[in-house]
């Protein structure tokens, strides 16, 4: 029952096969035999989720339930949940219980679903390996030996793991689709402004955004119906037509333009993922789709451009926590300026202060035009390339990373090697538009993704050339073997 889609869920729930309480409880025992070695769970709210999975029997009984009603589900620990710790896997936070429920927290719950916990994540999402996280790393459900991902990787490893049904996430570089690839689960990165990110912890204000990492892409239109739409409360929410992305799931890919980047088949990528892209793209060609090649010229820029941006606004929105209003501080400072250096010093991990002095450096006096400026220009050419490409294609489809999960340690002593882990995905979020990772094949036994990148509002698109791939094929059925 726990490996079901949160389709399936549902159904089964309507027609009373099993009751939310059941569910929920079900899950929470896997948690605590499980979590011990995966570590994908920060906190876990056992009172608080019985509780809601038992209003939401009430609800389903009544017959006002929804697709969420009584569905067993985990946020990323980046999310602000009332009442609950919310620690965005930091010291820094490592205190912080908010007062108030972020945007996409509260959407869900007004669907009815039950919020088995918070996941563990890199410190402040600044991270591609989820070993950055202050409570220790996550570990792969295929192979604890390796990485699952980051930065939401506590969230791909739940769902991969069954320890829930579906989980969000967030995406700044590839933070759900290179997590999603590794892990061999689905996950996609709407639009920027699509979903809210009021509530949602910063770390680069331009480029982050929430989105669903899931066991299908149905699950993820799913989710994306509960999520999305224009938040008074978010500035940079979008007031574009709220849509059911479930309604064109089912819609033939006859006629699909593919666009293919010949920068993503180079003599980078693995051959044996090459060739596993390959067999994707005949499955594709076989429901009616046509292939062409299409140019990126800009996109070799996209990791320096990132890598100026993104540390600039981290260093920004990171300044609020100084041991004065919330979060950690140091003890028995001797004045204002002890408390400032020693709270954010011990407060913040080796990876977090080294983007902060990245980005701080970036916009200092005489340097901002030569860096901070200069990649802005580079991420309006990335985006001019994206929209001539969708002048002659309707998705583009490329590796969503150029290997299979790495192991752990393996990466850490080098920061610029495990920032080249964003290669393929980086672009997607400098340009604004949507992607998702789903799974395409095994490589000696470990899951490899394929990114479909679109236009921007095209996310139904996207989950419909998703959904018919898996209607075809078995990838995203496996399941690692978690005892």
């Amino acid at each position: 029952m726990l490996s079901k889609t949160v389709a399936e869920l549902s159904a089964a729930l309507d027609r009373k096969d099993v009751s939310s309480v059941e569910l929920t409880q079900a899950y929470l025992d896997r948690i605590e035999k499980l979590n011990p070695d995966l570590n994908a769970y920060i906190t876990v709210c056992k009172e608080q989720a019985l509780k809601q999975a038992a209003d939401a029997d009430k609800q389903r009984a009544a017959g006002n339930g929804t697709p969420f009603t009584g569905i067993p589900i985990a946020h990323k620990d980046i999310f602000c949940t009332r009442d609950v710790l919310t620690t965005c896997g930091s010291r820094m936070l490592h205190n912080f219980v908010s007062p108030y429920d972020a945007s996409v927290v509260e959407r869900l719950q007004q669907a009815g679903a039950v919020t088995l916990g918070k996941t563990n994540m890199d410190e402040f999402a600044m991270g591609s390996s989820n070993e950055t996280s202050y409570y220790g790393a996550v570990r792969n459900p295929w192979d604890s030996s390796r990485v699952p991902g980051g930065s939401s990787g506590g969230s791909a490893a739940a769902v991969a793991a069954d320890l829930c049904a579906i989980a969000t996430g967030t995406d700044t570089g590839g933070s759900i689709r290179q997590p999603a690839s590794f892990c061999g689960i689905t996950g996609l990165k709407p639009t920027y402004g699509r979903v809210s990110r009021f509530g949602m912890i910063a770390f680069a204000s331009s480029l982050d955004q929430a989105g669903p990492l899931s066991k299908s892409a149905e699950d993820a239109a799913l989710m994306m119906n509960a999520i999305a739409g224009l938040d008074s409360r978010d500035s940079t929410s979008l007031d574009h037509p709220a849509e059911d992305f479930t309604a064109h799931l089912q819609q033939s890919l006859k006629g699909l333009r593919i666009g293919l980047p010949r920068d993503h088949f180079t003599a980078d990528l693995n051959p044996a993922v090459q060739t596993i892209l390959q067999d994707a793209i005949k499955a594709l060609e076989s429901l009616g789709a046509s292939v062409t090649e299409v140019d990126l010229p800009h996109n070799h820029l996209s990791v320096p451009a990132y890598y100026v941006v993104a540390p600039a606004e981290a260093s920004a929105n990171l300044s609020r926590y100084d041991g004065v209003r919330f979060g950690h501080r140091a003890e028995n400072p001797v004045n204002l300026e002890d408390l400032y250096k020693r709270s954010r010093s011990e407060g913040f991990g080796d990876e977090v202060k080294r983007r902060i002095m990245v980005g701080t450096y970036a916009l200092s006096a005489g340097y901002y035009d030569a860096y901070y400026k200069k990649a802005q220009k580079i991420r309006r050419l990335i985006k001019q390339d994206f929209d001539e490409a969708f002048k002659s294609v309707d998705v583009i489809l490329g590796p969503t990373s150029p290997h299979t999960a790495f192991k752990l340690g393996e990466k850490n002593a080098d920061p610029v090697t495990m920032y080249l882990e964003d290669i393929y995905t980086i672009a997607v979020n400098l340009a604004g538009i949507p992607g998702m990772s789903l799974p395409a094949g095994m490589l000696q036994g470990l899951p490899i993704g394929m990114q479909l990148v679109g236009p921007a509002f095209s996310e139904a698109r996207l989950l419909n050339v998703a959904h018919q791939f898996q209607l075809n094929t078995d990838w995203h059925q496996r399941r690692p073997e978690v005892k």
